[in-house]
């Protein structure tokens, strides 16, 4: 390939500074830092204002730094080569460069990323991109993937591809990785990028040309475990029936991708067939894939059979698939009648053994004892279930076995821990931490966040905060998880000040935030009566290019505001949110209501009606086939209709609150007629009593007393005569 292409212009920046406070003074003192300064070109039509002497002189400096700077490369000195770096006025040559990148990249450390990113920023400013080669620009995507940059290192691999390059396998694999495995949209983005690069690679007929680039077994891994956390069956046997074209062989971590879309798409018959295609296929058994079977029973809250299996783990047995069909054969039974609706067809073709239940189950080609991480897997299930006693047992048994891998370790203490967490034995979970310390088990920086979490739900934030100052003394620095669990005790404890410090300080660390780091300070904002603090927040949020903002970030805002009745505000960000390309659901319409009840305006509430009415296809009080909104299809709970019903029962809107009661039941849902009744007799029950109305009044509100009659009716009140049905004719509408 040619290495001379020009990066595509829209190359994603490296993430701004964290070390600034949230709400920092509008005075600060700007920043310090030198810009590098641009190197300039001069042509042959300008050439005669610049001495030649001078152009040549600077010529030869810069050869002669570019010359000490791939020495310092060679020789590894990366630490005084990005100092003399540093100290160039001109840019390096292409090969010291990339090289310069690289070696920082590899480094796989923070500042090393830093520092590689500062480097890609500079070339973007300059519109120098096309001066890196392609090996460079992938180990920077792989040390910004393992650096938990992943939006930074996709980036990277798009732009390469978008420019003519194709990255190496490893590099864009480690990117579709940790795609897979992050939230959000990761898993379909993961997906889309294997796509991208494979519909490339496939341009090419000569393979060799591409054959580093090329996807192996540990891309298709990743893609499928980007499929098995979606739950997708369909392009999981898409691209499993792909792996021969390019010569890549399932082996023991695909299968266990199998078996976590099994658990996921609720296919537990299914689980023992997998283990049985690995016999049968002569894939290397690894632990990991009796690990993988034991953590889906767990999942499936089947402990019985995980316990099965880990016993006949302890007693050698290589008859284990024998055992799985046993426990499961009754499962298999009661899920043959939805096999259809769990995606059969595809299970048929990954798993054909499964269809012959009348052979003989494989045997293990040799018996795999458990470790401490089976154990380990099994205790949580026990701490799930509640069953303390039994976790705290199955830590006892691990001391006393006789081989050292079944030896209880921090993992294992970890989750002892977060079962005493979980019950609220805060005093017996700091005595298992002691219990580390005494026999050497170190505890890490989980073990010390879940004892985190456990202090601020039992509101206990000073025990929380000298157990930071614990960490630190230990050598153990806090994560953004361990400030999300202060923010979040700070909230419990209503002190929103407090939770904001404890934010700026995270960032003063140089901790990034995250998305739960700002929607949980917007939340102690929202929660204290303070939704334009909260609004200044998301404004931030929206501002950082490492955060995605979701529906629940606008939801916070809009509920801050729907708390004080401020329904105006709360409206005019839902536009704003529309306008985004971000759709209301029916958390944002509930709030909204909500807010529309506190603030006394049921006007509001019929233009909510409507729009609800419009996303739920339903028109003249009845339900349509298909939905006429531009919006997307809603489907509203019980909760959005009861509080709009609410308010217009109370306004003496009866016409809409029938359609809105008609909604709810025809969606299953139960009105709650006590209530409704208990508002119309105390407000409305001396509607239309006047004698001395006049006659033109009279007329006027006839069709709204036939509104309210056909409302006592529905709630069984004494009313004027309507026959079976409580419903008002549509063409007898009144607005």
């Amino acid at each position: 390939m040619n290495s001379t292409h020009t990066l595509s212009r829209h190359f994603v920046a490296p993430p701004p500074p964290s070390s600034t406070s949230l709400f920092a003074s509008a005075t600060a003192a700007p920043s310090t830092t030198a810009k590098p300064s641009s190197l300039r070109v001069h042509t042959a039509k300008n050439s005669s204002n610049t001495p030649l002497s001078s152009t040549t002189a600077s010529n030869k400096v810069s050869n002669s730094q570019d010359q000490v700077l791939l020495t310092l490369l060679q020789q590894r000195k990366t630490e005084e080569a990005w100092l003399l770096y540093a100290q160039c006025a001109q840019l390096p040559n292409p090969t010291c460069l990339s090289r310069l990148v690289s070696q920082l990249s590899y480094l796989n450390t923070a500042e090393g990323l830093t520092r590689a990113q500062s480097i890609i920023q500079r070339l973007r400013r300059e519109g120098q991109l096309h001066r890196l080669d392609a090996n460079s620009l992938g180990l920077l995507a792989v040390a910004a993937a393992k650096g938990g940059h992943t939006l930074y290192a996709t980036s990277i691999v798009k732009s390469m591809l978008k420019s003519g390059y194709l990255p190496h396998v490893k590099a864009w694999s480690a990117v579709t990785s940790r795609l897979a495995a992050s939230g959000d949209d990761g898993p379909v983005e993961a997906i889309k990028l294997f796509n991208s690069v494979t519909r490339r690679v496939r341009r090419f007929a000569d393979s060799e040309v591409v054959k580093d680039s090329r996807p192996d077994t540990g891309a298709y891994n990743a893609v499928l475990n980007a499929c098995a956390n979606l739950g997708d069956m369909k392009k999981f046997l898409q691209l499993f029936d792909e792996m021969p074209e390019f010569g890549c062989e399932p082996d023991a971590l695909t299968y266990n991708v199998m078996i976590k879309l099994c658990a996921r798409v609720e296919r537990k018959d299914l689980l023992v067939f997998v283990l049985e295609r690995i016999i049968e296929k002569g894939v290397a058994m690894c632990k990991t894939t009796m690990h993988s079977l034991v953590a889906a029973y767990v999942g499936f809250g089947d402990l019985e059979t995980a316990e099965k299996l880990v016993q006949a783990m302890r007693e050698g047995r290589r008859d284990i698939c024998r055992v799985l069909r046993e426990s499961c054969l009754e499962d298999r039974y009661s899920d043959d009648e939805n096999e259809v609706g769990n995606g059969s067809d595809a299970f048929v073709k990954l798993l054909p053994n499964s269809i012959d239940l009348s052979s003989e189950p494989p045997e293990l080609p040799q018996a795999v004892p458990p470790d401490s991480r089976i154990y380990t897997t099994l205790m949580k299930g026990y701490m799930k279930a509640g069953r303390v006693s039994d976790t705290v047992r199955m830590l006892e048994a691990m001391r006393h076995q006789k081989d050292s891998i079944s030896h209880p370790d921090h993992v294992t203490y970890t989750t002892v821990i977060s079962a005493f967490v979980k019950a609220g034995s805060m005093d017996k979970a700091r005595q298992v931490l002691k219990e580390m310390a005494r026999i050497r088990v170190p505890a890490n920086l989980i073990t010390y966040n879940i004892l985190l979490k456990g202090y601020c739900h039992q509101l206990q934030i000073d025990k929380a905060e000298d157990l930071i100052r614990e960490m630190i003394n230990e050598g153990i620095e806090p994560d953004v998880v361990s400030y999300n669990t202060l923010i979040d005790g700070c909230i419990l404890v209503d002190d929103s000040a407090g939770a904001l410090t404890y934010f700026n300080e995270m960032r003063k660390r140089g901790i990034a935030p995250t998305k739960v780091s700002y929607t949980t300070l917007m939340k102690a904002f929202a929660s204290s009566g303070q939704p334009k603090l909260a609004n200044k927040v998301f404004d931030e949020m929206l501002k950082d290019p490492r955060v995605k903002v979701d529906l629940v970030a606008w939801n916070m805002l809009v509920e801050g505001y729907c708390k004080l009745g401020l329904v105006d505000e709360a409206k005019s960000i839902i536009q704003r949110m529309k306008e985004m390309g971000v759709y209301p659901n029916v958390a944002t319409y509930g709030s909204l209501a909500n807010g529309i009840a506190l603030a006394r305006k049921p006007g509001e509430a019929l233009l909510l009606w409507n729009e609800i009415k419009e996303r739920c296809g339903i028109e003249n009080g009845r339900e349509e086939s298909s939905c006429s909104s531009t919006l997307p299809p809603l489907k509203p709970d019980e909760g959005l209709l009861d509080a709009l019903a609410d308010i217009c029962v109370r306004a003496a809107f009866f016409r809409k609150a029938l359609e809105i009661v008609a909604c709810m039941e025809e969606n299953g849902m139960a009105p709650n007629k006590t209530k409704y009744k208990r508002i119309y007799v105390e407000m409305h029950s001396r509607m239309f009593t006047s004698k001395h109305a006049s006659r033109a009044r009279q007329d006027r509100r006839r069709e709204r007393k036939r509104a309210a009659e056909a409302f006592k009716f529905w709630l069984g009140l004494p009313n004027s005569y309507y026959g079976s049905e409580w419903r008002l004719d549509p063409a007898d509408e009144y607005d």
